[in-house]
């Protein structure tokens, strides 16, 4: 189970952006978090990915109460963590090619080792060609480094999938890819999903279930 339960969150000298907000995913489920732009949904996602303190409230991740945040954290839960973000070229460091941003995570963790054998068939997963691998990031376009920041995510192969705004700026056709990537996973692995956005038809059509922002906070 992972769960939010009652987190306040906000940053530095200003008001929290969050408050009092519950949440609740069960293994294999996918849940939609809907709100509009600015409502603080994405910091929430940003305290379900273990990246940011919230001010108050208690995260827990397979039964396990999370007590540090960012490298703080147990390797255990930060592993068990996979995370997509809006905006790619924020998430992507520009000296690396998209191979090497695919296996980043596996050099953080110790497994280099593992590089060669996990990076190609999650390239091919999310619609990545051998050639594209060899570019960096200014030479790809936002689809194509949205493709390799999710094989980034699914490297590990996380427990759980944190979904922020990931197909925003993204056309209709490498949205429906990264989709089915996504649920390709969790088909085989057995993953949670928190898929957060504003567009309602796209989290309505993905998720098991859709959980309003305005509905979360009228509490």
């Amino acid at each position: 189970m992972f769960e939010l339960d009652r987190i306040t969150a906000g940053y530095e000298r200003r008001k929290p952006v969050v408050r009092e907000v519950s949440l609740r995913l069960a293994p294999g489920e996918s849940v939609g978090l809907l709100g509009p732009s600015g409502c603080g949904k994405s910091t929430l996602a940003r305290v379900a990915a273990l990246l940011h303190r919230p001010d108050t409230g208690r995260v827990t991740v397979d039964g396990e109460t999370v007590r540090g945040w960012r490298h703080r954290a147990p390797r255990s839960q930060r592993t068990a963590i996979g995370v997509v973000f809006q905006q790619p070229r924020l998430a992507a460091d520009p000296r690396l090619t998209l191979r090497d941003l695919i296996a980043e995570p596996l050099r953080a963790t110790g497994r280099r080792a593992e590089a060669a054998e996990r990076t190609a068939p999650l390239a091919e997963t999310v619609g990545l060609t051998p050639e594209l691998l060899r570019r960096r990031p200014h030479e790809v376009s936002d689809g194509q480094l949205q493709r390799a920041c999710l094989a980034r995510a699914l490297v590990l192969e996380p427990r759980w999938l944190v979904c922020d705004e990931m197909t925003a700026m993204l056309d209709a056709s490498t949205t429906a890819a990264l989709v089915a990537a996504v649920e390709e996973y969790r088909r085989t692995t057995g993953a949670g999903l928190l898929a957060v956005g504003h567009d309602r038809v796209l989290l309505e059509r993905w998720c098991d279930r859709t959980a309003d922002w305005a509905e979360l906070t009228a509490a």
